[in-house]
């Protein structure tokens, strides 16, 4: 029979002359009324994303006012929850200096921009075969992606170019209008097969990769300015922090110095790529990443206003 074992000669120690990770002093302080968002911010616990999104912010503002760029990689998603106003506004002020996309990015921005709605509901119409299958969407896209093949541009500004020649009703609504307006690089970085426009009849496959492999050549040459900037990765799993660190590999290889960088991601939850390609590889031979789990539709409004009332500090 097993006896307990007997604890009385356990050797203790004083909890006062013990290191302790959390003190009162990383403590919360209650919220008031009519805060501004750097008053909320300063008063958040001084543990985990509490010290480091304050930080986060704080890397944005001083990059922002140091001329150097914040670029942002966002998978559709963070359209599809209704952030469009909140990152034209950005990118209005100056303080995104270019944006990258996955192919479902511009089917969702241009269905905005069409109809000022998106995303069917898939299991409605999958048993039909009619998932994907909307004729303008297909139409338009390929156009203009053809288009854009023939001019020798890329697939972000032939999309845009082509939202603000049609004059669509919700073009104020659609990143890829108002970036072209504004001149902001938005690159689109495809996987053929991936997106509802690559079943339609009007598919060009090779205008799809000669115009997408162009738009990867401009990221590379963003990453390329990258050094005391911020990457910033939202919602994007796989395709945009796999290209981030094939850009990134490009341009330190050509000789790019791009070491000192701020780089983060925000996800609903943690996944292995933008935790290892864009938060700790990139950073490994300086600066700083960050990983922050949470809504997009909460997240990113909070990250906008905080910057915006960081810059007026």
């Amino acid at each position: 029979m097993i006896e307990p074992l007997d604890f009385s000669n356990l050797q203790t120690y004083s909890v006062h002359d013990r290191h302790s990770k959390v003190t009162v002093d990383d403590f919360a302080r209650p919220m008031e009324a009519g805060m501004n968002v750097r008053e909320l911010l300063e008063r958040l616990p001084g543990q985990l994303a509490g010290k480091d999104f304050p930080e986060l912010v704080q890397r944005i503002v001083t990059a922002h006012r140091e001329g150097k760029p914040v670029l942002l990689g966002m998978g559709a998603h963070v359209i599809k929850v209704g952030l469009n106003p909140v990152l034209i506004d950005l990118m209005q002020k100056g303080i995104i200096s270019a944006i990258a996309l996955n192919g479902a990015g511009i089917v969702h921005d241009a269905e905005i921009a069409m109809v000022g709605r998106t995303s069917e509901e898939v299991a409605d119409v999958l048993g039909a075969g009619a998932f994907g299958a909307a004729k303008e969407t297909g139409e338009v896209l390929n156009g203009a992606i053809r288009k854009g093949a023939e001019k020798n541009i890329g697939l972000g500004q032939a999309v845009g170019q082509m939202l603000l020649e049609q004059d669509f009703p919700f073009n104020g609504q659609s990143i890829l209008a108002q970036a072209r307006k504004l001149d902001i690089p938005v690159t689109v970085h495809v996987a053929v097969g991936t997106d509802i426009i690559h079943i339609h009849p009007s598919a060009d496959g090779a205008a799809t990769g000669k115009t997408s492999h162009h738009d990867f050549r401009i990221f590379c040459s963003l990453v390329s300015q990258l050094d005391g900037g911020v990457y910033l990765n939202i919602g994007s799993a796989v395709l945009l922090p796999e290209i981030f660190l094939k850009a990134l590999t490009v341009v330190r290889n050509l000789g790019h110095t791009v070491k000192n960088l701020t780089t983060a991601n925000f996800d609903f939850i943690r996944h292995y790529r933008p935790t290892t390609n864009v938060v700790h590889r990139p950073t490994l031979e300086g600066g700083r990443g960050f990983n922050f789990t949470g809504h997009h539709e909460l997240m990113i409004p909070l990250l906008a206003a905080a910057v915006l009332d960081g810059l007026q500090a």
